[in-house]
């Protein structure tokens, strides 16, 4: 049974169109302490599932399975459901960079990923994103 003062564990929405990659990036968020309850890979499933279970935060590739990218996917997830995402990626062009800050993405980690720098991410867009409920 959990003790009061144990923090309940963050909730990711993993969205990778590579199944392998999708698993590694469970297995490691795992490891570090966060529960990841979905991984999908199609941006219309990650609304879909972030609409019915609110996830604390969703981790995003740009390349994805069906018509939104990562991108228009993100920026539904932020605008209308108020979900934080970080871009997990291997897109690195200046283009695609310009275009991903449109979405207000709280971290934007390149592939192959480094743990401590994808828990370093995760923990501040986590905190960031808590302290702005907190002011409106």
């Amino acid at each position: 049974m959990p003790g009061e003062n144990e923090k309940k564990k963050p909730k990711i929405l993993i969205v990778e169109d590579e199944l392998i990659v999708a698993t590694n990036i469970e297995n490691q968020l795992s490891k570090i302490g966060y529960e990841v309850f979905a991984s999908v890979d199609s941006g219309e499933e990650a609304i879909r599932l972030a609409q019915e279970a609110k996830p604390d935060l969703a981790l995003m590739d740009i390349k994805l399975t069906g018509n939104m990218d990562g991108i228009e996917t993100a920026q539904h997830l932020y605008e209308h459901l108020h979900i934080p995402v970080v871009f997990l990626t291997a897109y690195m062009d200046n283009e695609t960079l310009q275009r991903a800050k449109t979405a207000s993405p709280y971290g934007y980690i390149l592939k192959p990923f480094d743990i401590n720098k994808l828990y370093t991410t995760l923990e501040i867009a986590l905190h960031k994103h808590e302290t702005e409920k907190k002011l409106k």
